[in-house]
């Protein structure tokens, strides 16, 4: 009897050192890529926020440009010095540099003394300022008097959202805010706010691609725009953007910069439900392969994790049905958001190490995953009569063998129903992982739009694909189904 305890238990230990191993392959990936990046000696890793147009974003081909991309990339040149550049969003870029994950950042951030005691900022490289806009149809709203009890739509961390804040009690309007411009642009053409707050270059960008608003106050003076890194750190990097400045606005390739972005040569494109299609196919392309790529790595690790743990919620031991449920408890108790945040920034900076945004992606969603595969299985083996493990027993065959050829087999049947499920919605959770910067389809599709502002056409476009996707998998759910059923 002792040995067969020692077995029932043994069995979850050697799958968890088969899954130890996996996470130990995902983590040194990710530090081997962080430590090579490093030991580039002219390499300098850094996050933007790539919604933010004209200053960051991705053009056709899926190049990082813009007024920010532009400038750092020449000023690097001028330098001496290469950059990675890490699209993570404007929040999770700051909480970045903060963790030590990257090096800098740069996405038209305006230089403020709170946010002084957190960065140390370079030479300002942009002079912003604040506008106010309407629908383009709008005849009613002209100015702050017209906003007295109406709402009206700003961007988290923006100059345009410090103004209105400084100036609604005046006027009496209230403010919602958004995480990105397309967001409060649509906020406004959607009726549910009046108007916009917004940095005026971004607002005359979006207006020549065709965002619907127009322009109705003139500049109010804004906060200068600055290239950051953490307190304390990069001296460096920070000497060379501020040289590097210097020389571009010496030699006229500042200027040059800013008219592309700015001027004339920044016309709308093909903005047709066909034409959209048409030129951001391979982008999305892209982000569907991410997206399939990280459903399937982390759909096999949850399965590894849901039969170390479901076994661990069936097994004779006290202690080994604790941990299960912990480790359930754990992961169904608590937000998919809040473990991608808390595992690429939480761990790595309480830790000291770096970590890559994909490795964090495919942790964050196998242990998510794996806990309700834990109870997939642990269903799936308690859906087996327990005659059959008595009847087994009863023959002398041991534990492990009966799990392994008599329950198991049979419990495979109720599971794949629910595995196939839990595929479906590991596939879509995904879009989640958007918040620490993996370009999945989701996320593809907020750059895509960040340049063109067509939300509305982008976001039906990427949500037949994810039906064609997921019906796909579904349909071959049921054959997998029925012929394991035969």
């Amino acid at each position: 009897m002792r040995a067969e305890c020692d077995r029932d238990r043994s069995a979850p230990a050697r799958l968890a050192v088969l899954f130890a191993a996996i996470l130990i392959t995902l983590l040194g990936t990710g530090l081997l890529n962080s430590a090579f990046a490093h030991a580039q000696d002219e390499t300098y890793v850094v996050a933007t926020d790539t919604t933010f147009a004209p200053f960051e974003f991705q053009d056709e081909q899926g190049n990082f440009v813009g007024i920010d991309m532009d400038l750092l990339r020449d000023i690097g040149k001028d330098q001496g010095f290469a950059v990675d550049i890490k699209p993570l969003g404007f929040d999770a870029a700051l909480q970045a540099v903060q963790a030590n994950q990257v090096d800098g950042v740069i996405a038209g951030m305006s230089i403020t003394d709170e946010r002084k005691k957190v960065f140390d900022f370079s030479d300002p490289y942009f002079e912003s300022g604040v506008q106010m806009a309407v629908l383009e149809t709008d005849n009613d709203v002209k100015g702050y008097e017209d906003l007295r009890g109406q709402r009206v739509a700003v961007k988290n961390g923006t100059e345009g959202a410090t103004f209105a804040e400084s100036i609604k009690a005046e006027y009496g309007f209230e403010t919602v805010y958004f995480a990105d411009s397309s967001s409060m642009y649509d906020e406004v053409k959607t009726g549910n706010s009046v108007a916009v707050f917004d940095d005026y270059p971004v607002l005359a960008y979006g207006i020549t691609q065709g965002n619907g608003l127009k322009t109705v106050t003139p500049k109010e003076q804004g906060a200068s725009y600055g290239f950051a890194v953490n307190k304390g750190q990069n001296a460096e990097l920070l000497a060379k953007f501020n040289a590097g400045l210097k020389n571009l606005k010496e030699s006229g390739r500042y200027q040059e910069v800013l008219d592309t972005y700015l001027g004339e040569e920044a016309v709308a494109a093909d903005n047709s439900f066909f034409g959209l299609l048409k030129g951001t196919f391979p982008l999305l392309m892209e982000g569907l392969k991410m997206t399939v790529i990280l459903t399937i790595i982390s759909i096999a690790c949850a399965l590894v994790l849901g039969v170390i743990f479901g076994l661990m919620r069936v097994s004779r031991s006290i202690w080994l049905r604790a941990i299960g449920t912990t480790f359930v408890d754990i992961f169904r108790g608590t937000p998919l958001l809040v473990q991608a945040f808390f595992i690429y920034f939480g761990i790595p900076a309480a830790l000291g190490f770096e970590m890559s945004a994909f490795t964090a992606g495919i942790i964050t969603l196998s242990l998510n995953a794996g806990a309700y595969m834990t109870e997939i299985v642990r269903g799936g083996i308690l859906s087996v009569d327990k005659g059959q493990m008595e009847a087994s027993r009863s023959l002398g065959v041991g534990y492990l063998p009966t799990m392994r050829k008599v329950i198991l087999p049979q419990a495979i049947r109720t599971m794949i129903p629910s595995y196939i499920n839990q595929f479906v919605i590991t596939l879509k959770d995904t879009s989640i992982l958007s918040v620490i910067g993996i370009a999945e389809l989701t996320q593809t599709g907020r750059i895509i739009i960040a340049r063109n502002f067509q939300s509305f056409q982008m976001w039906l476009i990427i949500g037949i694909i994810y039906f064609i996707v997921i019906m796909a998998l579904t349909k071959l759910s049921d054959r997998l189904e029925k012929r394991i059923n035969k």
